[in-house]
């Protein structure tokens, strides 16, 4: 059974990374990010905002993983959405059962998000905290929405990203944090080739490969 914990700031390159790191070792991966967009979809599409405690709750805890195939949560305003429910202590705890049942399953897995190698396995056989800078990283996210046309500016992201960055780190329950054990891994000049490279390195020197 093998662990691998993926953390990271928005647009990083971690959900990127922990996909190819999953298929490489044949392991299910979880992009935990999208249980807390969901959530916030949910929250809205009932009406209620999101730091709504009690809605926000009742959406993690009747959350359906099938719904987190939807293309919507992969949009600007899920993201900033799921940045305001993580911040709600409940919501978090809510979804930390679900989180561990991913990952304790037979085998192993690869979850990435923001508090999986401090708080969701902090017992993980490796981890990784992707980074970049905040001017690489909103340009990537830029790109990727353009791909997809939808409506954004750089200079719009790019002050999303560093609220999210401000938020994420700032809360009280799960701060967006590297664990003491993890492997840093800055992406800012390396593409996805040379990242995938270094990440599969540093694992395979923290397992003993």
């Amino acid at each position: 059974m093998m662990i691998i914990a993926i953390d990271g700031p928005a647009a990083s390159g971690k959900g990127t990374l922990a996909k190819r790191i999953a298929d490489l070792w044949g392991l299910p991966c979880l992009d935990t990010g999208l249980l807390y967009r969901a959530v916030a979809r949910n929250v809205g599409a009932r009406g209620f905002k999101l730091n709504d405690v009690w809605a926000a709750l009742a959406a993690a805890r009747s959350l359906d993983p099938s719904e987190l195939c939807d293309p919507a949560l992969r949009g600007p305003k899920a993201g900033d959405g799921a940045s305001i429910v993580a911040r709600i202590p409940e919501v978090r705890a809510a979804l930390l059962a679900y989180q561990r049942a991913f990952a304790g399953q037979p085998g192993g897995a690869v979850l990435d998000g923001r508090d999986i190698g401090t708080v969701v396995c902090p017992a993980a056989d490796a981890k990784i905290y992707v980074t970049a800078r905040p001017d690489v990283r909103a340009k990537r996210r830029y790109n990727e929405y353009i791909a997809r046309s939808e409506p954004v500016t750089y200079e719009v992201i790019l002050h999303d990203i560093l609220k999210r960055d401000e938020r994420d780190a700032s809360r009280e329950s799960a701060p967006m944090r590297p664990a003491q054990d993890a492997c840093l891994l800055d992406t800012s000049d390396l593409d996805i080739e040379a990242a995938f490279d270094a990440a599969v390195g540093l694992i395979k020197r923290k397992i003993g490969q």
